[in-house]
């Protein structure tokens, strides 16, 4: 298969943003690939247009199928398993924070959870200690709190919360204004 010239560059653009994130390039390259596919693509036809070993490429569609953005599909007259990623952007943002809420804000929430009542243990020697962690927890129980409310938010809402959140910003106050909007003098350096 060849790729487009501006599929290439997302490809390749993607699986670095990948591994910035944490992701292995390759899988991230794979699930690009795939995203832009108009057709599910079979393990052999990924292989050879990223230029990847088959096994490199089979245990990127099991991480892929883990996370939950990619799935395996079937093709009548044909044995082979085909994959194909989420087309939804909005949905595969949801599976992804939720898997990564999973995977990352959950078990350090446990831990933190855990050095809190280490600390209440230990007294006064581990008071500061017991303080800051207790601070750490409540804010990462909060942050758990709003990624599953925002979870459960209807996507239509969602997005319409996401595109009007400037004009929301605004009327908290919190917008940012534009430097034309700005009086002269704040325009300034200081």
């Amino acid at each position: 298969m060849k790729l487009t010239a501006a599929t290439q560059q997302f490809v390749l653009q993607w699986g670095e943003l990948g591994a910035s994130w944490g992701i292995n390039r390759t899988v991230a390259q794979i699930h690009a690939l795939l995203y832009l596919s108009q057709e599910p693509l079979n393990a052999e036809q990924i292989a050879e247009t990223l230029s990847v070993a088959r096994s490199n490429v089979s245990s990127s569609l099991k991480e892929l199928q883990g996370w939950g953005i990619v799935k395996r599909v079937h093709r009548l007259g044909d044995r082979r398993d085909h994959f194909e990623a989420l087309a939804d952007v909005w949905e595969m943002a949801r599976v992804i924070a939720e898997e990564r809420k999973r995977r990352e804000i959950d078990p350090t929430l446990a831990a933190v959870r855990s050095c809190v009542e280490a600390a209440s243990q230990s007294g006064e020697k581990e008071a500061f200690v017991h303080d800051r962690l207790t601070h750490l927890l409540e804010f990462m129980e909060s942050l758990s709190s709003l990624c599953d409310r925002l979870n459960r938010v209807p996507t239509p809402l969602l997005k319409g919360s996401l595109r009007g959140g400037d004009a929301l910003l605004k009327k908290l106050g919190l917008g940012r204004a534009r430097s034309s909007d700005r009086p002269s003098d704040e325009r300034k350096p200081s």
